[in-house]
């Protein structure tokens, strides 16, 4: 079972808009020099949405080969047409990715019973593991815990990244799932209470900036240093909120490209943040000791 803090990689572009794989190669080896526990590529934090489908192959394909069997790579796969999904991640598993995620299908809204033939279609058609993605506020659609534990029964499916904010719901997931189902947060700010209620860490969008820090406070929740991990929660807050200042990855890419790590460029119709923003983060930064 893989466990941890997973970052959701971001997507670079250069300065002409294309991908910038220098900048992603980096990134993947900052990321494993701190600690991290996986890399998630082509998620909603990676872009998703406007990269094209070769793109999506080719970040997941320069992932896995940068990474060099040294953590696992759960590659973002997801689509709300399930052939779609079930097409790319074929591609994944013959690039050597540990597992896919896939997000709940997008805009169109499909029923409990629609999403459970979605995920089943996929994982009865590629042998890979698989993590589901439950963003509703992203998809407009959310699956429902006894959903969720049907789709569990399968035994490609290996657990969820949990992002409807509702942490009621996530704790009927925690208390109902089978024992050899995962559960990771899919929000920084409730990493740490939901280990600490019984899940397995986080997909974590911060860990693209502080990933040491991250293990550092998941680790110690997870060894049951609560004083260690709230101290930690607290002195990370400020950031976690200033992800979220405009909508993700937009802060998150700001302050990498403030950092230096990479160059400020998003893909429309994400754009640069607004002049109030970015000096709210590089305060949060300087906050932080990253400036």
């Amino acid at each position: 079972m893989i466990s941890g803090v997973l970052t959701a990689l971001i997507t670079p572009f250069d300065a002409n808009g294309k991908l910038d794989m220098n900048a992603l190669g980096r990134i993947v080896d900052f990321q494993i020099e701190h600690g991290v526990d996986g890399l998630v590529p082509v998620g909603t934090t990676g872009e998703s949405p406007t990269v094209s489908h070769e793109e999506n192959m080719e970040i997941v394909e320069h992932v896995i080969r940068r990474a060099a069997n040294r953590i696992p790579i759960i590659a973002g796969t997801g689509s709300n047409s399930t052939q779609e999904a079930i097409k790319m991640t074929k591609i994944a598993k013959s690039l050597g990715a540990y597992a896919s995620l896939q997000v709940a299908p997008y805009y169109n809204k499909p029923t409990q019973e629609g999403l459970y033939r979605h995920f089943t279609t996929i994982a009865d058609s590629v042998d890979l593991p698989m993590i589901i993605y439950n963003i509703a506020g992203r998809t407009a659609v959310n699956i429902e815990t006894p959903t969720l534990m049907r789709i569990a029964k399968h035994p490609n499916t290996i657990g969820v990244k949990e992002a409807s904010g509702d942490l009621s719901q996530m704790m009927d997931v925690i208390s109902s799932k089978p024992r050899d189902f995962t559960v990771f947060a899919g929000d920084d700010g409730i990493a740490l209470p939901l280990t600490l209620l019984g899940g397995s860490g986080v997909i974590s969008v911060a860990s693209n900036i502080v990933p040491r820090y991250m293990c550092q406070m998941i680790g110690a929740a997870r060894k049951g240093n609560i004083e260690k991990a709230r101290t930690m929660h607290y002195e990370l807050l400020p950031l976690f909120k200033g992800l979220f200042l405009e909508t993700n990855p937009i802060p998150v890419k700001a302050c990498l490209a403030q950092i230096g790590l990479i160059k400020p460029v998003w893909r429309l119709p994400l754009c640069p943040p607004s002049d109030a923003t970015t000096e709210r983060l590089r305060d949060i930064l300087k906050g932080q000791g990253l400036l």
